[in-house]
């Protein structure tokens, strides 16, 4: 399957090797084979198999969802007939507040019995629209199954220790809980742990300390939680002896955040890019910085203002179509995401790229002229002005800016006037700023923060 492969547990008793993984394991392990196959095909490849699963999607959700009956009829839908990317192109996307609104309508009628039993879950709603969608046991395999590809490819030692730090709804408190494995899924595969987890709504302070406390090898948390992490322990003097890699997953980081870290950190740096309702959609390549679309489990678009796909380089809306959601067919789906499209791999995968994923909408800023576009101002620009602990810009018209800080003490108008300075410099308009001051900048209830807000409708 791959040169590097930690030893499979067995459920035969009298066996330790060659494993004898059973059930969830089992198939967890087939799917990982034929992902090891996979990646490696030719794009052609992979389009063709998709839209053969696309086609049953489709059949199934005309004959089964209310929602989705009138809308591929509507685009010239016949029952049976091969799916094209001409034909699929033309079809609508379908947009969160659709999702809201049509509520059930969105349910099949008729979820096959190898998908039950149907679960609902809700995202966290850090758009300001929560969604609620449909998961099935088909759909959670995968998810464990891409969870397992990404150890894999990053040639992750499951045996060491995990700390995550996440807004995980069964964890409350300061102390956090230990279990004694990474995944309930991988533990059926093979032996790995411990790992422990803390809420992301704790103090910065306290979530060092907690760290500090479980010296893991290696460490999960949102992307911006990580940032701030790194530049507190900085000032604080605290390192973890033994960490080996740092992931980040839940909101955008700039590439100069990533290289802040990682050097803050003094290890590697690794993102994923999941969705609650969509699944596993990228992992980072093991060989760069970008990240590679699962197509095995997913279609993803990348759409310019005008919906046509984006070249390499080009910057659009994330798209996408979940293709084993038998309970909830998500098709089309505007996920809310603005993603940079990439150039193929040099490491051989044929498996599409996503150069960057930028953020959500109300992360782009307006121009006066009225030109959106994702703005940077990287730290180095503004910490060394002025005692500065956290910063968010928050556009309330297309020439005025508020500029949220969280500092040691109040900055004089000297330092006011340099970091606006910087600030104008690094946007490249001349926005007028207006300074407010906080003890924290409050994160969303999803946990993640964002340092650039458009309140402009």
């Amino acid at each position: 399957m791959t040169d590097y492969f930690p030893l499979i547990r067995s459920s035969v008793g009298g066996m330790v090797w060659p494993g004898l993984p059973a059930g969830r394991g089992a198939l967890m392990l087939a799917l990982q084979y034929q992902l090891e196959q996979t990646q490696w095909w030719p794009p052609e490849r992979l389009r063709r198999q998709q839209l053969r699963q696309l086609g049953l999607l489709l059949q199934h959700a005309h004959e089964t969802v209310p929602f989705y009956r009138g809308r591929l009829e509507a685009a010239g839908y016949r029952h049976g007939a091969d799916v094209t990317d001409a034909w699929f192109s033309t079809l609508p996307p379908l947009t969160r507040a659709e999702v809201h609104a049509q509520g059930g309508a969105l349910h099949s009628r008729n979820v096959p019995a190898a998908h039950a039993p149907v679960t609902q879950g809700q995202t966290s709603g850090s758009t300001g629209t929560p969604v609620t969608f449909l998961a099935t046991p088909v759909t959670q395999l995968f998810w464990q199954t891409f969870n397992l590809r990404d150890h894999l490819w990053h040639r992750r030692d499951l045996s060491l220790k995990l700390a995550t730090i996440r807004p995980d709804r069964g964890v409350r408190g300061e102390q956090g809980v230990t279990v004694p494995h990474w995944s309930a899924a991988i533990a059926e595969i093979c032996p790995n742990g411990p790992s422990s987890i803390l809420h992301s709504s704790n103090l910065i302070g306290r979530q060092i300390e907690w760290l500090a406390e479980q010296d893991p090898d290696y460490l999960l948390t949102l992307a911006s939680n990580l940032l701030e992490l790194a530049r507190e322990m900085r000032r604080r003097g605290v390192k973890l002896g033994r960490l080996r890699e740092a992931r980040t997953f839940g909101d955008a980081l700039r590439s100069e955040g990533r290289a802040e870290c990682a050097a803050l950190l003094g290890v590697p740096l690794v993102d994923m890019y999941t969705s609650q309702e969509a699944g596993y959609l990228a992992l980072q390549c093991p060989e760069s910085e970008h990240y590679h679309v699962q197509s095995e489990s997913a279609i993803v678009e990348i759409l310019d203002d005008g919906g046509r796909p984006c070249g390499p380089g080009g910057v659009g809306k994330v798209v996408v179509t979940p293709l084993h959601n038998f309970a909830m067919p998500l098709i089309r789906y505007e996920i809310g995401d603005y993603a940079e499209a990439g150039a193929p791999c040099p490491c051989g995968r044929g498996l599409a790229v996503i150069r960057r994923v930028l953020g959500r909408e109300r992360n782009l800023a307006v121009a006066p002229d009225g030109r959106k576009f994702f703005p940077s101002f990287a730290a180095e620009t503004w910490t060394h002005l002025a005692p500065i602990r956290q910063i968010q810009l928050v556009q309330k018209s297309p020439s005025r800016i508020e500029v949220r800080v969280a500092a040691q003490r109040r900055l004089d108008a000297s330092e006011e006037r340099d970091v606006a300075d910087a600030l104008r410099e690094s946007l490249g308009h001349p926005f007028e700023l207006a300074f407010a001051y906080l003890e924290a900048i409050p994160r969303a209830p999803s946990g993640k923060y964002e340092d650039f807000i458009c309140e402009i409708a």
